[in-house]
């Protein structure tokens, strides 16, 4: 391994930024600019990269090709690079399973090797049988580039349905296997997004799709229309049973799921990323041919669990912030609702059903606190887990005996417990065999000040015996919005950071529900500007407790933590050595008129409806707020080129604006994967390559000594 006395750290980093210049500004590609203006209540908005939206521009593909040329020849350049790559190969090389689940007579899990593409899909009859193949991903594609995005059981087991993604898209495609033969059947459903497939016995399953979109087009707005079929086995797609729609509200998602005793249809509807609206049908009531509208929206958020008989059980928010499961009358569902499991002052984030029971999943100051309760509503037990953490998989089918859930941390890796739903014991089912150490490093939690005066968590974790003398590199992670908390998660690629003696933090930002609707609420809208205080000030924090300092600083997030990334390193160019914003949303002004990007409206606002909501966009945005001369931090920008969720415009954009602005030698770098997306699916050997690639960047621009 490549060691180093306190000198050659500068050295290196004088020989690497020779390749490119020290004024690396001389070295990008030149990026045409265009005289687009757009004026927005009266202020002229200058748009010079709008031609990089079209993802047929012939311009544009040259210019990628050069930014990817210009990058790979400066992290080449880095002497430690190829001992990354393999240090994390040799991290990630060991058997991951996931949880296994009852279906019929088996029990269902998939295995990864160690390093395959893709996981592979197992049955195995009792938890001592073979396992027999199901449905190996790795097969579907010579590069792994097609994953397995879902599957989806029959409650008796016989038939496997499951979708497909190519090249990381959400576009995704349906199949059915007949399971004890592993015939594919000749039902092929495609233009599906965002969707399960929910069975209705063995007769076929529910699911939604889009009309056909555009294949030349498909990073353009093509999410309108969006219905609910039925599908019945053997029909052409062609002939599926439209069974919803609602033609007056377009962007409306829908998405629909039977009850466990096949009484009730459920449809969840929504407008955007926030509130929600349920309808139902009663199966068993002929007079009923229409849905119902159970809880109407979309000011609160509401989530379908089950039903006792003809009442519903729903988790919601209505006069309870931090959620509760009520019972309600669909005959009277106005009336009065009965609290099953009433609020409490830690957030209900999920409820899960197995073996007759209900299991509520809490957050605890960002971690998990499981509770099992009947469903009378009588707590039967808290679950007892390893420590501080994230536990998942609460749930089943009423004739289960058990249940397996898994429990991580940042160093804990995640393992799966067998639970026994009568007596409440676990027992270890499966832990991971990941080669490195797990109590050699430290895990806790900090609470910091906020620009005003809020209390915000985050948790550090390093190698047990840190100095804290300033000199130690970290990286600050956060996300920050649509109501999804940052909990304990271990992470094989940032234990390569930890080894190294990089210290990682994960920052609970407001946007989040850590705590409930108002602390997502306090991240949203007009007080998105909170989510950037707030990391901030952590950073602020772990300046002045002396874990690091500015010239050794990093900041990391993706898709919305993109954004985060994007409007902190504009805010505070000076607080950070390093900024790595992955697929983020850098163009907030037009952002909606991409995709699926018109559902976030809900989270931001959008800046053709209101001169408010445009002030308050043009503010922040990443893309808006690059100011020419200053010296920017050392950035290495991500994406893809077939994400059609944040499309790759928003970084090629702000990635052209920032090298044109940039006030000093420091690097604005961009990296831009082939055939991928969004980040699901990706293969492992795609996600090595995109990993080292980052960690030999921040390391290199923070002095890092790679041991």
């Amino acid at each position: 391994m490549y060691t180093d006395n306190m000198n050659k750290p500068f050295l290196i980093m004088l020989t690497a930024a020779s390749l490119i210049g020290l004024n690396a500004n001389a070295q990008y590609p030149k990026a045409l600019k265009v005289d687009q203006v757009d004026t927005y209540f009266g202020t002229r908005v200058s748009d010079p990269y709008r031609w990089m939206e079209n993802e047929n521009s012939d311009t544009l593909k040259s210019w990628i090709g050069e930014e990817n040329a210009v990058t790979e020849k400066f992290l080449s350049a880095i002497p430690y690079r190829k001992a990354i790559r393999k240090r994390l190969e040799e991290l990630f090389n060991y058997p991951k399973y996931s949880a296994p689940s009852k279906r019929g007579s088996f029990y269902v899990f998939s295995k990864n090797n160690g390093l395959q593409n893709q996981s592979v899909l197992y049955r195995q009859k009792g938890l001592t049988g073979e396992p027999e193949l199901l449905l190996d991903p790795n097969a579907l594609s010579a590069d792994g580039t097609v994953a397995l995005a879902g599957v989806s059981f029959p409650l008796s087991g016989k038939y496997m349905g499951y979708t497909i993604s190519r090249s990381g898209s959400d576009w995704q495609e349906a199949h059915v296997m007949h399971v004890a033969d592993g015939k594919l059947l000749d039902d092929h459903l495609v233009d599906l997004k965002f969707t399960g497939l929910d069975w209705k016995g063995e007769e076929g399953f529910y699911y939604s799709r889009y009309p056909k979109p555009d294949e030349s087009k498909k990073l353009t707005n093509q999410n309108e229309h969006m219905k609910v079929y039925f599908h019945k086995l053997g029909d052409p797609q062609e002939k599926d049973q439209l069974i919803y729609e609602d033609p007056a509200h377009p962007k409306r998602f829908f998405s629909a799921g039977i009850t466990e005793d096949q009484r009730f249809l459920i449809i969840s509807s929504s407008e955007g990323t926030s509130g929600s609206e349920i309808l139902y049908r009663d199966l068993k009531d002929p007079s009923q041919r229409t849905f119902k509208v159970l809880l109407p929206g979309f000011e609160h958020q509401h989530g379908f669990i089950d039903n006792i008989g003809d009442q519903l059980l729903v988790m919601t928010n209505v006069n309870a912030p931090n959620f509760r499961l009520v019972l309600i009358d669909p005959k009277n569902p106005s009336g009065k609702w009965k609290d099953v499991i009433p609020e409490q002052k830690e957030v209900l984030l999920s409820v899960g059903t197995a073996g007759g029971f209900l299991f509520a999943e809490y957050l605890k100051d960002a971690y998990s606190l499981v509770k099992q309760y009947d469903y009378s509503g009588k707590l039967i037990r808290t679950i007892t887990l390893p420590g501080i953490g994230t536990a998942s998989g609460f749930s089943g089918q009423k004739t289960d005996t058990e249940l397996f859930y898994t429990y991580t941390s940042f160093n804990y890796p995640p393992t799966i417990f067998r639970y026994d739903i009568k007596s409440g014991k676990s027992t270890e089912f499966r832990r991971p065999e990941v080669k490195f150490d797990p109590t050699a490093y430290e895990v806790k939690q900090e609470f910091f000040t906020s620009k005003d005066g809020a209390k915000v968590p985050m948790f550090i974790t390093y190698k047990k015996g840190l100095k804290l003398d300033g000199n130690n590199t970290a990286l600050l992670y956060g996300y920050g919005g649509f109501n999804s908390p940052l909990t304990p998660a271990f992470s094989v690629s940032n234990i390569f950071f930890l080894e190294q003696g990089g210290i990682y933090v994960a920052v609970n930002l407001r946007g989040g529900n850590e705590y409930g609707e108002a602390w997502h609420k306090a991240g949203m809208l007009m007080n998105k500007q909170n989510v950037f205080n707030d990391m901030i000030a952590a950073a602020e924090w772990m300046v002045a407790n002396k874990y690091s300092k500015p010239s050794r600083l990093a900041v990391r997030g993706g898709s919305n933590g993109g954004l985060l990334v994007g409007a902190v390193v504009n805010q505070r160019p000076d607080l950070f050595a390093v900024s790595i914003p992955q697929v983020g949303v850098m163009d907030m002004l037009r952002y909606h008129r991409f995709t699926i990007g018109y559902a976030w409206a809900t989270e931001y606002g959008n800046a053709d409806k209101s001169e408010a909501e445009f002030r308050n966009l043009y503010a922040y945005s990443p893309l808006h707020n690059i100011k020419s001369g200053t010296c920017y931090p050392a950035t290495l920008v991500t994406t893809a080129d077939h994400d059609d969720r944040v499309v790759p415009a928003h970084s090629f954009k702000y990635t052209a604006a920032l090298q044109a602005a940039q006030g000093c030698e420091k690097p604005v770098l961009i990296r831009i994967e082939t055939k991928a997306g969004h980040g699901a699916g990706k293969p492992i050997s795609k996600v090595l390559d995109e990993a080292a690639d980052i960690w030999s960047f921040v390391m290199f621009n923070t002095g890092m000594v790679f041991r």
